[in-house]
């Protein structure tokens, strides 16, 4: 009997392009919808300079160990250098048939090289690839972000110490409190961002291990060299088990985690910096150039940086969410839903990077207007604290002394006046403990200076909190 020829339900059909890292194994190509479903090119090709640095200190370990030849080396590293020059012209030919950075990498590498391209890809897989790129880029941009940071923090206390004695209210609860210094309240937010260096500074530190030679889960059955790879490529160890190097993703969490917080501490400056330049409190002035103003309102010049970056926090926040609820159902080990790691990574480093810039240039120069500083912070009886630690001081026990400070503010704003400007007669009906010293507790100089422990708001304080800030930074 003849053999029949094959229907076109079981015979086999060549993939389209033929070029697929796992084409031999499929009757039929990828259809065209599902192609651009799953690629990742047009957004990990940012990864092209971390993913020809690993694949090179890849591909000399491979021949160090006699896995590939010197000379198959050879042509992979001309090859990377043609590579990398397109690239940097614009004229590296991206294609979605490829799928992802790696795949376009090697296949360009390939066309170039013959068949050294293909050896490549010996001893590893795009799992522990694609997460040795990730962290080789995410270290490198917490590099730079953490200079930025320093930057920002450096003007903070330039500002602190150029303003260290500037009088202005303290709040709580968005109410006069005590009357503290600008240069104090701006050396809390250097605060902040130190503390957001050293969370960075922390991540780092567990970020950079090597998850290269993990293969796609298991390892490999050829004789690498990690720890050649590792430092060849800067990490200070390799990750030690390999189905938790190719799934890891804690240290991209752990960015965006500590990206929300110094986002969190850049929205409340922003805050600060929109309420401040209202007209209600007329504390300071943003400069021009950070600022836009109305298309119907001819008046307005409106605090957009500030606003926009109140408003971008919420996005890093989402970010966090994202990876968070991205790996909170995956089994070990790698999943294709990790594909979808880059884009919040890539969108909280490029926020909070943008946003300290812009921060770091904007600071230097706003304008205070001390009169206004001063003016609120002569209202709400910012000194009725330093009256009852007066009567204290004179014996009273505290709880006695806060009544009678109560009832001398009712007094005084009776009479519409503070309590700085009631005579000692009037203050004297509230307490016979109270003396002529009293007045200098009453004044806003006074209360301020009072306070010159280490972490108070006293000038001389502050200006040794800045100094040693801008020492730090």
């Amino acid at each position: 009997m003849p053999i029949k020829s094959p229907t076109s339900r079981n015979k086999v059909r060549k993939p389209a392009g033929g070029s697929a890292a796992w084409s031999g194994r499929f009757n039929e190509p990828v259809a065209e919808r599902v192609k651009r479903y799953t690629a990742s090119v047009d957004f990990d090709r940012r990864l092209a300079t971390e993913d020809i640095r690993g694949s090179l200190a890849h591909a000399r370990m491979l021949a160090s160990s006699g896995i590939i030849s010197r000379r198959d080396l050879a042509a992979i590293e001309r090859g990377m250098k043609s590579i990398t020059r397109e690239i940097e012209a614009g004229s590296f030919p991206w294609s979605l048939d490829a799928e992802d950075v790696h795949l376009n990498i090697e296949r360009r590498l390939t066309a170039l090289v013959g068949e050294a391209g293909k050896r490549l890809h010996t001893a590893r897989s795009r799992n522990d690839q694609v997460a040795t790129d990730v962290r080789l880029w995410l270290r490198g941009e917490l590099d730079g972000i953490v200079v930025l940071m320093k930057s920002l923090r450096r003007a903070l206390a330039t500002l602190a110490l150029e303003h260290a004695a500037l009088i202005m209210p303290g709040f709580t609860h968005m109410q006069v409190a005590q009357p503290v210094t600008f240069g104090h309240h701006m050396l809390a937010y250097t605060e902040m961002f130190e503390r957001d260096t050293l969370r960075l500074i922390d991540c780092r530190k567990r970020m950079n291990f090597l998850p290269l030679g993990a293969g796609a889960l298991a390892g490999t059955t050829f004789p690498i060299r990690r720890n050649q790879v590792a430092r060849e490529l800067g990490f200070d160890g390799i990750c030690a088990n390999s189905l938790d190097a190719v799934s890891d993703r804690d240290f991209a969490i752990e960015f965006c985690a500590c990206a929300s917080i110094a986002m969190m501490h850049l929205s409340r400056l922003s805050e600060e910096l929109v309420l401040w330049m209202s007209p209600r409190f007329g504390f300071i002035g943003l400069p021009d150039r950070f600022c836009t103003g109305s298309s119907m309102m001819p008046q307005k010049k409106n605090p957009d940086v500030p606003e926009l970056a109140r408003g971008k926090s919420a996005r890093v926040f989402g970010d966090l969410v994202a990876l968070l609820t991205l790996m909170k159902g995956q089994p070990l080990t790698y999943n294709k839903d990790n594909q979808e790691d880059k884009e919040p990574l890539f969108d909280a480093v490029d926020t909070l990077r943008e946003t300290l810039a812009i921060f770091a240039e904007m600071m230097p120069g706003i304008t205070v207007r001390p009169e206004r500083m001063l003016a609120a912070a002569r209202e709400g009886y910012a000194t009725a604290t330093d009256l009852a630690d007066y009567l204290v001081k004179k014996g009273l026990p505290f709880r006695d002394a806060h009544e009678v400070v109560a009832r001398t503010v009712r007094h005084a704003e009776s009479l519409k006046c503070d309590l700085s400007e009631l005579s000692l007669a009037d203050l004297r009906r509230f307490s016979p403990k109270i003396g002529a010293d009293v007045a200098r507790a009453l004044t806003l100089e006074g209360s301020v200076a009072a306070r010159k422990h280490p972490g108070g708001t006293a000038p001389a304080q502050v200006r040794l909190a800045a100094r040693r800030a801008l020492r730090r930074a």
